[in-house]
């Protein structure tokens, strides 16, 4: 048969134990193979490929221990071993995190937990701008300096750097990010990255860090006096934008910051990106009053998109008219996003009986654009009329989006853009003003 057993530096159990005594093939992890009662002829293989090291092994004749760090279904072998196949038994010790969070005397019950390893760097940077107490695991070229050199100087962290956790060379070292990038490191695997201020966390009820809120497309009031997104159209855009724990989100001109704060409360990381100062400190107040964490970049997003996080997600708010918003959409569509939505506003300078011509044609480029830079595109016009008959109705607003490799499961690709489609009013209300252009 097939075991897992996981060591942390402690005494096997006896569970553990037995296993090895009885195992004709004991494979693992270098370092870890040390101080174990192996069988008299056992064979022993130290690899970090165990995976690899165990084709073409018969266990159904023999007994094979794999020995791994921790607890081998938590960010371990025991999933891939599952998927080739094998059924094996797993004796786990406690997890690395686990003994991190011991060291650094923190609870973790509050904490995420993410693994920088695979290629998952950038999702794991995301995951400690957006989050005040975040777990780490590390690997080859996904390790403390790389974290470190990420998130300085612009979100402020520290770090607790666990190597060689429960081994003969174990070191847990408190360090700032500019140090880490600097520092030689042996064989770190796992790194708490902390916002000191809120390190310590509140109680509840839940592993894992805080819920999603409960809604979203807060009310207008939510974000002070001021242009600024109307809820209605706010909800659709989130929609489209999808934000998720590990995306980096960006809010471009919004006018009120709502979106950066909402796309932030779903645990995305976020920028916020706008040219006048008075709307940059309404943001700051905003961010402040919803207490989420959103970086604020003052400038024209269109010179300085390359000197920003790359995005997952990007809005393109109703800051920019006509020329302008496209040129901006076409910056921000140049960095390949997984998904973009824009405000086709039109010209500010048009009639008002024009507006929505304006916006149509903006809207009409900005798809083709979109479908340029290999996006499926699509728009749509909104208007929502208050059933208060003494309240106006609000102005039909167009928004635009494109994603990179959408599919909807038993749906055909969509094509590369449709035309402007204009939701209709509701059953029965054709001939008073309702929901529609």
């Amino acid at each position: 048969m097939l075991t897992v057993v996981g060591r942390d530096g402690s005494p096997l159990s006896e569970a553990a134990r037995e296993a090895v005594e009885s195992a004709a093939l004991v494979m693992g992890e270098p370092g870890l193979l040390e101080g174990l009662p192996l069988a008299p002829g056992a064979r022993t293989v130290a690899t970090e490929d165990l995976p690899g090291a165990l084709q073409g092994v018969d266990v159904s004749d023999q007994d094979v221990v794999l020995i791994v760090n921790g607890d081998p279904g938590h960010f371990g072998i025991l999933r891939t071993l599952l998927e080739e196949g094998h059924a094996p038994e797993t004796v786990p010790a406690a997890p690395l995190v686990a003994r991190a969070f011991a060291q650094a005397g923190l609870p973790w019950e509050d904490a995420l937990v993410v693994s920088a390893r695979d290629g998952h760097l950038r999702q794991a940077v995301n995951a400690c701008r957006a989050h005040p107490k975040v777990a780490v695991l590390t690997g080859p070229g996904a390790g403390p300096a790389e974290l470190a050199r990420a998130l300085f100087p612009v979100t402020p962290r520290s770090f607790v750097v666990c190597e060689n956790l429960d081994g003969p060379r174990e070191r847990v070292v408190y360090v700032r990010p500019a140090e880490a990038t600097t520092r030689p490191w042996n064989h770190p695997e796992v790194v708490l990255v902390l916002d000191n201020r809120h390190a310590l966390g509140k109680q509840g009820w839940r592993s894992g860090p805080a819920r999603a809120p409960a809604g979203w497309a807060l009310p207008a009031e939510a974000f002070g006096e001021g242009p600024g997104l109307r809820p209605d159209v706010r909800a659709f855009v989130l929609a489209k934008l999808g934000p998720r724990v590990g995306d980096m989100v960006w809010d471009v001109e919004s006018g009120d910051g709502s979106i950066a704060v909402e796309c932030a409360r779903f645990g995305a990381a976020v920028v916020a990106v706008d040219r006048d100062y008075a709307t940059c400190e309404r943001i700051r107040e905003s961010v402040r009053l919803h207490g989420v964490k959103v970086a604020m970049a003052s400038g024209d997003v269109r010179p300085t998109a390359d000197h920003l996080p790359k995005p997952d997600a990007v809005f393109v708010g109703p800051g920019f008219t006509g020329r302008a918003g496209t040129e901006a959409v076409r910056a921000c569509a140049a960095l390949a996003p997984a998904r973009i939505v824009a405000i086709a506003s039109g010209d500010k300078a048009v009639a008002s009986g024009d507006k929505a011509t304006a916006s149509g044609e903006e809207a009409r480029e900005i798809l083709a654009l979109l479908a340029e830079q290999g996006f499926t595109a699509d728009a749509v016009r909104l208007q929502a009329s208050p059933l208060d008959p003494s309240a106006p109705p609000g102005e039909p607003v167009t928004v635009v989006w494109g994603e990179r490799d959408a599919r909807v499961p038993g749906r055909r690709p969509a094509r590369r853009s449709r035309p402007i489609a204009t939701i209709p009013a509701l059953p029965g209300e054709s001939e008073e003003p309702g929901i529609g252009a």
